[in-house]
């Protein structure tokens, strides 16, 4: 799969394509349907599809100090792309320029002079130009001056609840990961650097992996949860993989301050996993935190997680 930055990325003798616009924070089963129906076009008419996203998120630039929590990587935004049929992903970088272009200047210079655009799918709800001006049926009156044809996909709704980005990161935000993973169509993941942390779970006999996040990432609610520890390599590939307990939080029973993000790999206390690249999976939260009177009754808490995370992960 072609990764571009930029328009200037793009080669200069890229033909017919089929595009599909949007931030795709998450890629979740709402984007999936839009990706998967402009790559059954692309199909129909022997094209590649393009999925053109933003870098930084809009809303930072437009509203400075309000980005959303993000969902997935980069990396891991483009292995899910690329899974839903996806040839190539075109990240514009986005700034108050780039924001102040009218709806027919963005569509000239990006969908038709770049990417020579056959096709162009997105959701219902998009919007695009400078302040939003343009809607899905402007976006079709410029595809017959272009030459493209331009559908809106209608966005999901599940059990009356709008599939979104911004529904998942309430989920998240109130510790429901099953919730975010219906969502989604598959776990909600963290990623990181391990780091080394007080080496307090060794100590106590669950040594821990502790990712350094970084900025924006969607971690849920301080608790514990059952979930996968994954090791990746620098393509984002998973090299292992392991049933895990999860904690979220600032480990209150040693008055500590610090958030972290740390996982025990079930009944392994072998893996080195410093400097690596590492990922975890949220699949269900087993509790709240809590803030224990002995260290004692801490690792007898901790005994009960593990079991319970090993049941529910068998």
């Amino acid at each position: 799969m072609y990764r571009w930055y930029g328009l200037d990325d793009v080669p200069a003798d890229w033909g017919g394509s089929v595009a599909t616009i949007g931030v795709f924070d998450g890629v979740h089963r709402g984007h999936q349907r839009i990706v998967e129906r402009a790559a059954e076009i692309a199909r129909s008419r022997n094209l590649p599809l393009v999925v053109l996203t933003f870098d930084p998120h809009p809303d930072e630039v437009i509203r400075p100090g309000s980005h959303p929590a993000v969902l997935a990587s980069a990396h891991r935004q483009a292995e899910l792309l690329a899974a839903l049929g996806a040839d190539a992903i075109c990240t514009l970088p986005f700034s108050l320029e780039f924001s102040r272009l009218s709806p027919d200047e963005f569509v000239r210079v990006v969908l038709s002079e770049r990417l020579h655009a056959t096709a162009v799918v997105v959701g219902e709800n998009f919007s695009f130009g400078y302040r939003a001006a343009g809607d899905v049926p402007l976006l079709a009156q410029l595809g017959e001056k272009y030459d493209f044809t331009a559908e809106g996909v209608p966005l999901l709704v599940v059990d009356g609840v709008t599939i979104s980005s911004t529904y998942i990161r309430e989920r998240l935000a109130a510790g429901d990961v099953e919730g975010a993973a219906a969502a989604l169509g598959r776990p909600h993941r963290v990623e990181g650097v391990v780091v080394r942390g007080h080496l307090r779970g060794r100590a106590l006999g669950f040594p821990t992996a502790n990712l350094e996040t970084p900025p924006h990432t969607a971690t849920p609610a301080d608790g514990v949860y059952a979930g996968w520890l994954a090791s990746l390599d620098l393509d984002g590939s998973e090299t292992g993989r392991w049933p895990a307990a999860i904690s979220v939080g600032t480990n209150p029973t040693f008055g500590e301050g610090e958030r972290t993000v740390e996982a025990y790999a079930l009944d392994r206390d072998d893996l080195d996993l410093y400097g690596t690249h590492a990922a975890i999976d949220f699949a269900a939260r087993l509790r709240g935190n809590e803030r224990f009177g002995t260290v004692d009754a801490l690792v007898a808490q901790m005994r009960v997680d593990v079991d319970r995370a090993r049941f529910m992960l068998a």
